[in-house]
């Protein structure tokens, strides 16, 4: 990602998100609640209230940010792997999977990589607009995420999404990120 893009995606995008939120909940019963809970109150079952989206676009850029790191990508290992082998057939099935599921999104949106309680096992999941795992039933935790809006990768990659989504699973994905996350799913 060049530093254009994340000036653009974490300073303008990100930070309308978080100044457009703030404007919309003070002196509210929201204001001063964990963000989570706001997205959680605010999609009120599908018919969402105003702060949703940014409340929610807050959230899952947050969530992004924590799932890259430099020189990230790779291969996971331990426990992540093991369950990735096993849910998915290979980890080789499982990028497959992700990266279409990242670039057949229609639309702004996002993938997701998710616990899902019930199973206890991993599941790829997509999602448009602000909506994400905390809104989609209790049974999912995220530990993954990529942003497919355009303001992702318009700036680097143009129209060509699918390079966007192999450089951020090959260059950026931070996997200790998501096997801690993973384990606090489990627990």
């Amino acid at each position: 990602m060049s530093k254009e893009s994340l000036e653009f995606h974490w300073g303008k995008h990100h930070r309308a998100y978080v100044d457009n939120l703030n404007k919309q909940i003070v002196g509210t019963e929201l204001d001063g609640l964990p963000l989570e809970d706001v997205v959680r109150r605010t999609y009120n079952k599908g018919d969402s209230l105003p702060a949703f989206n940014n409340a929610a676009q807050i959230w899952n850029h947050d969530f992004f940010w924590g799932s890259m790191k430099p020189d990230g990508g790779g291969k996971p290992s331990g426990e992540l792997l093991e369950m990735i082998e096993k849910d998915f057939g290979s980890y080789e099935k499982f990028i497959t999977d992700f990266k279409a599921a990242a670039a057949t999104q229609f639309g702004a949106g996002w993938a997701w990589l998710a616990y899902k309680e019930e199973d206890k096992k991993l599941v790829i999941l997509k999602s448009s607009n602000a909506v994400n795992p905390l809104v989609q039933g209790q049974d999912y935790t995220p530990i993954l995420t990529i942003d497919v809006w355009e303001h992702s990768y318009y700036i680097d990659y143009r129209n060509r999404r699918p390079d966007y989504i192999s450089v951020f699973v090959e260059k950026l994905v931070s996997w200790e990120a998501v096997s801690s996350r993973l384990e606090k799913a489990k627990a």
